[in-house]
């Protein structure tokens, strides 16, 4: 599974009506758009410093698209300090009419998990003696080839809340040492996250998620930022604890 950096990405467009083209190029607009800014601002940072790297995968309710993320996520995690500070992956999915037009955000969030476990399981890599292997503890996350990775999702049913919006189904992977760095200056770190809940507040048509909290906190859930609902429902039990299997 090759991961594509912005170069290949441009000189690899050699059909219009490829889906791919159409992926990156409406992905590229929503991060560059300087009239309705993208809330995130490093992920704005990342996009335009080229430190992103994107991975090309099949149907989301294909046998081989876990495969194809696993290898995607460890081909990555092995090269992904060469990138840049502000790196992240992103996962563009082939996305149908019949799944972009007619999957409720409830069926995505089925995807979105059901995908997560099944890489897990192809993970050759031990996970991380320092993470908790259960969701509900504050201090874990996801994990791949020994990496932790903050996980992000957007689908084509989200309506209201516009950050997590995307034509395509689409994942950005982001590795923790990214975020350590980011909350390496705090006084920085703080004004950047207020100026990412201001830029929320105007891009959604929506309040603020109340499962959105800071990593470490003991009343935080990583696993409940990873796919938000288009409401202001918090998230209940998470999937992963029902379908991840610890050490195998």
């Amino acid at each position: 599974m090759p991961i594509l950096d912005t170069e290949t990405i441009h000189s690899s467009f050699t059909n219009d009506s490829d889906w791919k083209k159409e992926a990156y190029l409406q992905f590229a607009q929503r991060l560059s758009d300087k009239k309705h800014k993208f809330p995130c601002i490093p992920a704005t940072i990342g996009f335009q410093l080229r430190h992103f790297r994107y991975a090309y995968v099949s149907d989301p309710r294909s046998e081989q698209t876990a495969k194809e993320l696993a290898e995607a996520l460890k081909v990555y995690g092995v090269q992904s300090r060469s990138f840049g500070k502000y790196t992240s992956l992103i996962v563009f999915f082939h996305t149908p009419a019949e799944v972009a037009d007619q999957y409720s955000v409830e069926e995505y969030r089925s995807l979105f998990w059901r995908l997560l476990d099944q890489a897990s399981g192809l993970d050759e890599s031990e996970w991380p003696a320092h993470i908790p292997q259960d969701p509900n503890h504050h201090v874990w996350e996801y994990c791949f080839g020994g990496e932790q990775y903050f996980m992000y999702c957007a689908t084509p049913a989200h309506r209201l809340r516009q950050s997590r919006y995307f034509p395509y189904f689409v994942f950005a992977v982001t590795p923790r040492w990214v975020l350590q760095e980011f909350n390496a200056q705090p006084e920085r770190a703080e004004e950047i996250k207020r100026s990412i809940r201001e830029r929320t507040a105007k891009y959604d048509d929506i309040g603020i998620h109340p499962d959105l909290n800071l990593y470490g906190s003991e009343d935080n859930f990583e696993w409940k930022q990873y796919f938000l609902g288009d409401d202001d429902v918090p998230a209940a039990g998470c999937p992963f604890a029902h379908l991840h299997k610890p050490n195998g």
